[in-house]
């Protein structure tokens, strides 16, 4: 199942008794690694009444730690579910039982590791949402921590069990994710998916972690290494990590094809809106100025406005103001990592007040992304310091609040607190962005680590 290999998963299942708590909880999982990656809705009702039949099932079987933690697993795979298809308010009550249901397992069997697994991740997930959700979570009753979440996470990382290398992983990412180790966290799943050629989902995370990092050479080459064939699940949204970096590249042709391709093997509704700006930008940056134009109206077409990549698309769409070539093609630049490109790029964008705010507050920004990528950072402190200034605190762009991000970051990083603390507060007091649900999640994440 961890491999992606759903059809050998299922013929190793039909030798195993079919109401025992282990063939339950695998059973499901692989239904649940079907449909949040396919993101079919067609399929949402009948996987809710056969997790209800599960549950009913693991009720009759003999009590276990195992049988205990399958059953709250699969609460969770529930409210995960309901609010991946907008069935928030019975999400919301499932994530409840779930977590009370967790906390119960881990009580009555402190040694039962995969359950310290979830219980931190849960922990670790409501702890660390924005204050704007607060009350959501007072009326669940629900309170988290991230600092116990990250000790159950790292108990059931360190030990030996079915479920170590789940947590292995799930701890990584929220250690890159929230404390900037994206470095340990690549080389882990680089050296596991060494050592598993044949585990898709390793391969995945090898690529979407050089993609953070801007290392598109070494996340292309494992795209284009990856294990595929009929025995695999197919994962669209490969071919959508694949356009971006090839956008990145300027192979704009390719680029298109890829997400072209992803947005016909995709069933879901979150990032069409993403996949359409990118095609876009292909096309407009390739001189396919009708094509484009096409594409430009694709984003208001399909889709929702979830995801922070589709909420950014969305909103390009509405303002009706135009992208500044150079400016997009230094961001590009940047984004796959060619921080020096981006610089001489950068070079023939003049500022003046005859542009828009847009480009007058990006301009500083992207020059601080590009001197900070080439570790200058007496230059990168100052071009976010400016991209601040210019904002005055009211435009409604993320360059400000990313700034004030990365310079906490940086102060934090030269062990100055108060100056860290001062930017990352400053990070969540803008009111709208297109990135402000993890902007302030990271700004709460690292203010809780400074104490």
């Amino acid at each position: 199942m961890v491999k992606l290999r759903v059809p050998a998963a299922r013929a190793l299942l039909r030798s195993e008794d079919p109401n025992s708590a282990g063939t339950v909880l695998v059973t499901d999982c692989l239904e649940m690694v079907e449909i949040l990656i396919s993101q079919d809705a067609k399929r949402y009702s009948a996987v809710l009444e056969a997790q209800d039949q599960r549950l009913e099932t693991l009720e009759k079987a003999p009590q276990s730690p195992l049988r205990d933690y399958s059953s709250a697993q699969l609460r969770l795979h529930q409210a995960v579910l309901q609010v991946v298809f907008e069935h928030e308010v019975q999400g919301a009550w499932n994530l409840r039982q779930a977590y009370q249901q967790m906390q119960g397992v881990a009580k009555r069997y402190p040694s039962f590791l995969p359950a310290r697994k979830s219980l931190g991740m849960l922990e670790f997930a409501i702890g660390s949402l924005p204050e704007g959700y607060r009350w959501f979570l007072r009326l669940l009753g629900l309170s988290g921590s991230v600092d116990t979440g990250l000790k159950h996470l790292r108990a059931a990382a360190q030990r030996p069990h079915d479920f170590q290398l789940e947590s292995q992983l799930i701890l990584a990412l929220v250690e890159e994710t929230y404390y900037r180790r994206s470095n340990e966290t690549t080389q882990l799943v680089t050296r596991l998916a060494t050592q598993q050629p044949d585990n898709l989902l390793l391969t995945f995370l090898v690529i979407s972690q050089n993609k953070k990092l801007h290392h598109t050479d070494r996340a292309l080459a494992a795209f284009q290494a990856r294990p595929t064939g009929p025995s695999y699940l197919p994962v669209a949204y490969l071919h959508h990590m694949a356009a971006d970096l090839l956008l990145y590249q300027g192979q704009f042709a390719a680029s298109e094809r890829e997400n072209l391709k992803f947005l016909h093997l995709y069933r879901g509704q979150h990032y069409r809106k993403a996949a359409a700006f990118k095609l876009y930008l292909a096309a407009w940056l390739g001189g396919k100025h009708p094509t484009a134009d096409h594409y430009r109206q694709q984003i208001a077409a399909s889709g929702r406005t979830i995801v922070e990549e589709d909420t950014y698309a969305q909103r390009f769409f509405e303002e009706k103001s135009p992208l500044h070539p150079i400016l997009t093609r230094a961001r590009l630049q940047l984004d796959g990592g060619y921080y020096q490109e981006a610089l001489t790029t950068l070079k023939s964008f003049g500022a003046t007040n005859k542009r828009t705010l847009r480009d007058q507050l990006e301009a500083p920004y992207r020059r601080a992304r590009a001197y900070h990528g080439l570790n200058q950072l007496d230059s990168a402190r100052y071009f976010y310091a400016r991209t601040i200034a210019l904002s005055k605190g009211q435009a409604p762009y993320y360059f400000a609040p990313q700034a004030a991000l990365q310079l906490g970051y940086l102060y934090q990083s030269a062990g100055q607190t108060e100056l860290a603390r001062k930017y990352f507060r400053q990070a969540l007091q803008y009111p709208k962005h297109e990135y402000k649900n993890s902007t302030d999640m990271k700004a709460k994440v690292a203010l809780a680590e400074l104490g």
